[in-house]
């Protein structure tokens, strides 16, 4: 295709915007319409804010409420594009709060938005995107996809490494990455703020989300035993040594790493650095009882060849942490082992491990 004036432009594409009602990828529809493609705005309905009830009848916005459908379909309509609500309310409480909910109760502590982006937006909705001929699924992610040279891609950390999002797209295969965009991987978040504002989007000045968008109000507590019932995985509280320290009401309110409400007395301070649920016991220790050597990850998923031998990375072991030089060491079942060149606080059972050489992914799995 070329343009009025000879020079080459990209073929136009049909290319279908995860819309969240937030500013990113609200600009990331904005600027494919820009670049001529035709676009079409979708929204995943995928939790009913309507049986959540604050104590003190509080509202919350948050990704993915009914506000940010409304917030979406106001973009859309500002844009002239299409857009449609899509109700995965029953997927994403199969393969995220059930998840969630037994994941807290197995002794880990889980990632929601990694399985959610695993299984609603990159293959439900990446499926829908396909149904109405779409050529890409085009997200407002933080991360770049590019082109390997050899028929492939490779996922790549965003040039804003303050919003970085590549860890919580480290279950993205091949396939995926082939009819995936993130128009936004190579921008800060000043520049596309300033793009919201030139497009005069109406949610320019809209505040970004920081909770779980199933517990706006953060208290995961309570969301636990609305889902699954109070007074479950009662028992005691034991330190490392083996002795008793006290009771606790539930190991799923307490995270490895966890100091503060423990409610007991020691001349040290204590952190909980392991929580056994099968015996109902949250195991408590000092600072040094958190290091840890070494870790296991299960299910996979690489970006390169599966390595027949050791592999030189760097892993991140939480989102906010910072890469640490390892030795990866593959195991049967989809399994690997890594080994830190020096012990790491805060290796939490439920999170996702994900390696890197550079700002390149080479893979990831989750620590069991």
């Amino acid at each position: 295709m070329t343009s009025d004036k000879g020079q080459r432009t990209a073929p136009r594409k049909r290319i279908v915007v995860a819309m969240s009602g937030g500013v990113d990828s609200s600009v990331t529809a904005a600027l494919l319409k820009e670049q001529g493609h035709e676009v079409i705005g979708m929204t995943m309905q995928i939790w009913d804010y309507s049986k959540f009830t604050a104590q003190n009848g509080e509202t919350f916005g948050t990704c993915c409420s009914l506000d940010d459908v409304y917030d979406a379909r106001r973009v859309a309509q500002a844009l002239d594009i299409p857009f449609y609500v899509i109700n995965f309310e029953k997927q994403f409480q199969q393969a995220v709060i059930d998840d969630f909910c037994d994941a807290y109760f197995a002794g880990r502590t889980p990632n929601p938005c990694v399985l959610c982006n695993q299984v609603l937006k990159f293959d439900l909705l990446l499926r829908r995107a396909q149904e109405l001929e779409a050529d890409f699924l085009a997200t407002g992610h933080y991360a770049i996809i590019a082109e390997d040279g050899r028929g492939g891609h490779v996922l790549r950390k965003g040039r804003d490494k303050t919003k970085d999002q590549s860890y919580f797209l480290f279950t993205l295969t091949q396939e995926q990455m082939a009819r995936v965009r993130f128009p936004l991987g190579d921008m800060s978040k000043d520049e596309v703020r300033g793009h919201a504002a030139r497009f005069q989007l109406p949610v320019a000045e809209k505040a970004e989300s920081q909770d779980i968008c199933f517990v706006p109000d953060g208290d995961y507590v309570r969301f636990l035993e609305e889902e699954r019932g109070a007074g479950r995985m009662n028992g005691d509280i034991v330190h490392v040594s083996g002795k008793i320290l006290g009771r606790h009401q539930g190991t799923y309110r307490y995270t490895v790493g966890q100091r503060r409400g423990l409610g007991i007395s020691w001349p040290k301070p204590l952190f909980v650095v392991a929580i056994d649920a099968a015996r109902c016991q949250v195991i408590v220790g000092e600072k040094q009882f958190l290091e840890r050597e070494s870790l296991v990850v299960e299910r996979c998923n690489w970006h390169i060849p599966v390595p027949s031998h050791p592999l030189r990375a760097a892993c991140r072991i939480r989102y906010r942490h910072e890469e640490v030089p390892a030795t990866i060491n593959v195991l049967p079942e989809g399994r690997a082992e890594v080994c830190f060149d020096a012990p790491q606080k805060g290796v939490t059972p439920g999170q996702a491990a994900v390696f890197y050489d550079g700002d390149r992914v080479l893979g990831g799995g989750w620590i069991a």
